[in-house]
């Protein structure tokens, strides 16, 4: 496995994010290295969704109001269908991707997650993929989209969904590894 040490990893997430998706890389980045905290408008801890219903709870290491993206190498936003929703409806959230972006920062997006990238603005021209149910979203948000598990635009890293995680996970420690990416308009 390639190594990030040294890195560090934000993971924006609030109640209903889909449990593996926030889990599997969690303990896979950390595992490469890095140093990852769960971010969150909520503090405490945050409910995960897992099938058909909640699944277990994740703490939350630092609260969006005093999170700052300078601190971080890279930004992962899990899935799940009311996590992204919950988030684009907060400003926070979304300067807080925005910062990562415009810092050429990488920042990794699976399943529903790309409704926070549409929302930040940043999916226009950009090579993506999505869950298939907000395909349609995507491609109308100005996006490249495609089916394949993992697709890289400049440090940008998406997936489709849980099934998708282990060449997710792969593809967020390489392109931590590189580190920052120049980006011009589309």
């Amino acid at each position: 496995m390639q190594t990030i040490q040294g890195k560090r990893v934000a993971i924006l997430s609030t109640d209903g994010f889909e449990q593996s998706e926030l889990e599997v890389p969690l303990a896979h980045l950390r595992e490469a290295g890095a140093e990852v905290h769960v971010i969150s408008p909520k503090s405490g801890e945050i409910m995960g969704w897992q099938g058909k219903d909640w699944g277990s709870a994740v703490p939350v290491d630092v609260a969006l109001q005093d999170a700052k993206a300078s601190d971080y190498d890279a930004l992962v936003l899990p899935g799940g269908q009311m996590n992204p929703d919950l988030l684009r409806v907060e400003p926070a959230a979304i300067a807080f991707i925005q910062e990562f972006w415009s810092a050429g920062k990488v920042i990794g997006a699976i399943c529903h997650a790309p409704w926070l990238l549409i929302e930040a603005g940043i999916v226009d021209g950009r090579k993506m993929t999505s869950y298939a149910s907000i395909k349609t979203d995507v491609i109308n948000a100005g996006a490249l989209w495609s089916d394949a598990e993992v697709v890289t635009d400049k440090g940008l890293v998406t997936s489709r969904k849980p099934e998708d995680l282990p060449a997710f996970c792969a593809k967020l420690v390489e392109e931590i590894a590189e580190g920052t990416h120049t980006r011009a308009a589309a």
